[in-house]
């Protein structure tokens, strides 16, 4: 059984890498300036494309997966909340609680505060 899970993954990846690189080789390449530059509704680019922006945008994002994957493993247990033993609700609670103990700190240390 794990031999063939291994095959299935050996091929898998190679089949997946063959697709990368013929892409990469045969892709037709149009070095144009036009191409290649940033494009604002007709305007020429305000600013350069290396700008920096702000890292709180990132952990605004994080803390959306965070909470996005807490949904999808909460709601098979409220699908099933007549099933669940003493046992998994303490586990759920505990999932809760450890999440928003997460946010509270994160919101008390400015982390969702914009300037």
């Amino acid at each position: 059984m794990k031999l063939n899970l291994f095959i299935y993954l050996f091929i898998s990846f190679l089949l997946s890498s063959i697709i990368l690189f013929l892409s990469i080789f045969l892709s037709f390449k149009s070095p144009d300036k036009e191409k290649v530059s940033i494009y604002e509704c007709g305007f020429n680019p305000f600013h350069s494309t290396g700008q920096p922006f702000s890292i709180r945008f990132f952990l605004i994002a994080i803390l959306f997966l965070v909470f996005d994957l807490e949904i999808i493993y909460l709601f098979p247990w409220s699908v099933n909340s007549n099933l669940i033993d003493y046992y998994s609700q303490f586990v759920i609670y505990l999932f809760i609680i450890v999440l928003v103990i997460g946010l509270i700190y994160e919101w008390l240390r400015g982390g969702l505060e914009w300037e």
